[in-house]
């Protein structure tokens, strides 16, 4: 008997990966969605300066996987020249009880949360969306580049971020991924980045109220992926952007919970709970967004990691990096 293996960061890349991940994304939000399965919440003890220590168990019944997380998230440490987010998932064979693979557990959270938004673009963005705009030049932003690339055929990226040196960088690394096909633009402003986009993303460590994007900006049947932000009352986009818009979540509660935009928006009367799609609900109808600005804020769930990590290990044994007898999933 085998022990765990390990699937490192490059073992997580490249386009097939990331299309089986949206691809398992999209049956587990399925399920969730029609209760077949659950995501139970996360533990998040919060220390000195916003600091955070998080672990989320969370079991996928039909796929026969369960993972349990333990990450760091440390607001300051791109400062320090060290990623924002560390940590590990670890992956257990339901039937058994055994631990198959340990998974770098900072690449997975990039990756799976570049996945749910590609599958939210996917649902809701016009499908011929060819202009993106990113706020945020940091590896959550460089994955999501890389998942709406996957789903919509996007050949002009404007970038915005506070550094402008990690801007510049993040730009050459997107024209040296992509190619001449592509044209990257680093913009002086969020507004300049933001305007007449088709799709647009933030992805920042933000921890304020004060919003990156104002409503007015963004053009109308836009969408909006909103993804950053480190506590539940950070505020990324103007929350009366999604008066009127299409407005899509993973989860309710989770969004609750955790959704800055959502909650302020509540709050201020700007939009009613049942204006919240769960994005398992959308997964096998047509795109119901009819030419509104649709805006998809993510939390991020436990079982976005389960369904991420069973991929990304089935991925390793189909290509022969993980015996068959070191599993028994599908």
């Amino acid at each position: 008997m085998t022990g765990p293996v390990t699937i490192r960061a490059q073992d997580m890349a490249g386009a097939d990966r990331l299309m089986q991940v949206i691809a398992a994304l999209s049956d587990v939000f399925g399920d969730l969605s029609a209760g077949r399965t659950r995501s139970p919440s996360r533990t998040i003890v919060e220390h000195d300066r916003q600091r955070q220590l998080l672990v989320g168990p969370a079991v996928w019944e039909r796929c026969g996987f369960g993972t349990v997380k333990i990450s760091t998230l440390t607001p300051d440490n791109p400062e320090r020249g060290l990623p924002l987010i560390h940590g590990v998932v670890v992956l257990v064979d339901l039937e058994t009880g055994r631990i198959m693979a340990l998974l770098d557990g900072g690449e997975l959270t990039a990756v799976r949360t570049g996945a749910v938004a590609a599958l939210a673009t996917r649902l809701c963005a016009p499908e011929d969306a060819e202009d993106l705009a990113v706020i945020g030049a940091g590896v959550q932003a460089w994955a999501l580049v890389r998942a709406v690339c996957a789903v919509r055929p996007i050949r002009s990226i404007r970038v915005f971020s506070r550094r402008r040196a990690g801007t510049d960088r993040f730009a050459e690394r997107v024209l040296d991924s992509l190619g001449s096909g592509v044209r990257v633009t680093v913009c002086e402003t969020g507004k300049a980045a933001v305007t007449d986009a088709a799709i647009i993303c933030t992805a920042t460590s933000t921890s304020d109220r004060a919003p990156l994007v104002a409503a007015d900006w963004v053009a109308r049947g836009a969408h909006v992926n909103v993804i950053g932000g480190v506590n539940e009352a950070a505020i990324e986009v103007e929350p009366a952007l999604l008066s009127g818009a299409f407005l899509v979540v993973e989860e309710r509660a989770a969004a609750l919970e955790d959704a800055g935009e959502v909650r302020a928006a509540l709050t201020g009367g700007l939009i009613d709970l049942a204006e919240l799609h769960e994005l398992g609900a959308l997964v096998n109808l047509p795109r119901m967004t009819g030419g509104r600005t649709s805006v998809f804020r993510s939390v991020g769930l436990a079982i976005e990691d389960t369904a991420a990590a069973a991929a990304l290990y089935q991925a390793a044994r189909a290509a022969g990096a993980v015996s068959s007898s070191s599993g028994s999933g599908p």
